[in-house]
């Protein structure tokens, strides 16, 4: 898969920035170059460009933003993955989708790819709605994941909510590995992460030093799940 014929959606957020460092040559458009919501526009961006693979990132991902204001989920999320997956399917290109570990309860942890799927925040729930419209599109693959800054960004981390998360340049790379090594054969659902671990204990890997606190997921004002871990085996005998 050449640089210059993949399209990365959410060229601007968190993972977008760490992808453009190791793929300079693909497509990142702006918001408003590609705006989900606005199909002719979407159609118009790829006419002059040789696209064969749209990696769709961009979302809205705040669960306690969404829970004040789920109508832009629903645009963002839903009807916009809709729309990148109908873009796809009209215009035989592959699709990649990054969707969220938050898909599952937190019950059980360590989930593989055919477990059983019940949100329990609106915004995993938005993003469950994406991959029903990508699951209708024969050569597409969903890519279930959690990644954060490369630096913890908060003063304090669960002690008690247990995570497959990775810092967002080890998760780049692994979203590069799959966008330039796999082919249509490989399709429906891949669970990627690291170990499993407490969200407090994915934080001091990426600093050791850092003062963290501890904080308790019981203290939350919204729905947090308790496991969600994946089990990646299946990227991990996919990717040497």
């Amino acid at each position: 898969m050449q640089q210059n014929t993949i399209l990365f959606t959410g060229g601007s957020g968190l993972l977008g920035g760490e992808v453009q460092q190791l793929l300079p040559d693909a497509h990142y458009p702006t918001s408003s170059e590609f705006n989900v919501i606005d199909y002719e526009k979407m159609q118009a961006f790829i006419a002059d460009k040789s696209i064969k693979l749209i990696v769709h990132a961009a979302a809205f991902t705040s669960p306690p933003m969404i829970d004040k204001d789920p109508k832009k989920a629903i645009d963002a999320n839903i009807i916009g993955t809709g729309n990148v997956a109908k873009l796809c399917m009209e215009n035989q290109l592959r699709l990649i989708y990054i969707s969220t570990d938050y898909v599952f309860d937190g019950n059980k942890g360590l989930y593989k790819e055919s477990d059983p799927v019940l949100p329990v925040n609106k915004y995993a729930w938005s993003k469950l709605g994406g991959e029903c419209a990508v699951q209708l599109h024969g050569n597409a693959l969903i890519i279930r994941t959690s990644f954060g800054p490369n630096e913890f960004p908060f003063p304090k981390a669960f002690v008690d909510q247990w995570t497959s998360r990775q810092s967002a340049k080890d998760m780049a790379a692994k979203i590069v590995n799959i966008a330039t090594q796999t082919d249509e054969n490989v399709t429906g659902i891949m669970h990627v992460g690291g170990p499993r671990r407490t969200v407090y204990e994915y934080a001091k890997s990426l600093d050791p030093n850092k003062e963290i606190g501890e904080l308790s997921i019981q203290n939350m004002n919204f729905s947090v799940p308790k496991d969600t871990s994946l089990d990646c085996q299946r990227y991990e005998q996919l990717i040497k």
